[in-house]
C-alpha cells in the first residue's frame, strides 16, 4: 500500500459532516472508517462546544485531536484538553450589549454551558468566555453589528450560516487549531484536507493542503476551495475520502 499523501481529513460539523437532519448518513460513517483503517487521523474541527461535538466523536470512535469552538479549543483526544483560547468578559459584556441595542438574537459559549438571549447570566466577569454570535436575518442589522465590532478590535470574526456573525478572539480560527493538531501529530499543514461550508472554514481551507468546499458552501467558500464536492445531504465527504485521499489505493 502507497503512502498516503493526506494524513489528516478535518471535518467541519454542521453542513458539512452532519446533513440537514443532524445526522450522519450510514455512508459517510462507512468511509470515515475506511479511511481511520488505511492510517487518515479523521478529526472534527467544529464551531460547536465540546459537549455538542462529543456525541458524534463517539458515534464515530474518534480517539483522535478535536478542534471545538472555531479554534478556541484544541483537544489531543476527546475529553483531553491541548489548549483553550479565553474572550475577556469585558469584550463578552460589550457584545451583549450590541445584541441588545440591535434587538437581535445572540448567544454565547462558556466553557461549561450555551447561553443564549433568553437564558442570560448576571455572572459574566465570573465565566470563562470561548465564543460570542449574532443571529439575524436583517442583512443591515447584521453590517451595522459587524460595523461595530470591528471598531472593537482585537476580533476573529466569520460565521457558520449567511445570517449569524460568529466572534473569536483574533487570531483564533480553525486554521490555527489544525496548525496545533498538525504539531501534535507530527505531520505539516500541507498533508491536511480540510472540508467546510462556511466562512468560519475558510482561513483552514486555504491554509491545508487541499481545502474543499461542500456544494452546499457559502459562494465565497468555493472560491477559495481548490475543490467542491457533493452537499452535505449527498454524502460529500464520501467523495472525498474515496476520490481524493484514497484514489488509487
Amino acid at each position: 500500500m502507497s503512502e498516503l499523501k493526506y494524513k489528516l481529513l478535518a471535518l467541519d460539523m454542521d453542513g458539512t459532516l452532519l446533513n440537514d437532519n443532524h445526522e450522519i448518513t450510514q455512508e459517510t460513517a462507512k468511509w470515515i472508517q475506511i479511511a481511520i483503517r488505511r492510517g487518515v487521523h479523521v478529526c472534527l474541527s467544529t464551531g460547536r462546544a465540546v459537549f455538542h461535538a462529543m456525541p458524534y466523536a463517539v458515534q464515530l470512535g474518534l480517539e483522535t485531536p478535536m478542534i471545538t469552538v472555531n479554534g478556541s479549543e484544541v483537544w489531543k483526544a476527546p475529553h483531553d484538553l491541548h489548549m483553550r483560547h479565553l474572550m475577556d468578559p469585558a469584550l463578552i459584556r460589550k457584545m451583549q450589549e450590541i445584541g441588545e441595542k440591535y434587538n437581535s438574537w445572540y448567544w454565547a459559549y462558556s466553557v461549561e454551558e450555551l447561553f443564549n438571549r433568553d437564558r442570560w447570566t448576571d455572572n459574566i466577569e465570573g465565566l470563562e468566555w470561548l465564543k460570542f454570535g449574532f443571529n439575524t436575518e436583517v442583512d443591515e442589522v447584521r453590517h451595522q453589528i459587524m460595523m461595530e465590532l470591528q471598531q472593537m478590535g482585537g476580533l476573529q470574526m466569520t460565521n457558520s450560516s449567511p445570517v449569524n456573525i460568529e466572534i473569536n478572539p483574533g487570531g483564533v480560527s480553525k486554521a490555527s487549531g489544525v496548525a496545533e493538531v498538525c504539531k501534535l501529530l507530527g505531520i505539516e499543514m500541507s498533508e491536511v484536507v480540510a472540508v467546510g461550508d462556511s466562512l468560519n472554514d475558510l482561513a483552514v481551507i486555504e491554509a491545508v493542503g487541499l481545502g474543499v468546499a461542500m456544494g452546499n458552501a457559502q459562494e465565497q467558500v468555493k472560491e477559495a476551495a481548490d475543490l467542491i464536492v457533493a452537499s452535505n445531504n449527498e454524502d460529500g465527504i464520501v467523495e472525498v475520502i474515496r476520490d481524493y485521499i484514497l484514489k488509487g489505493e
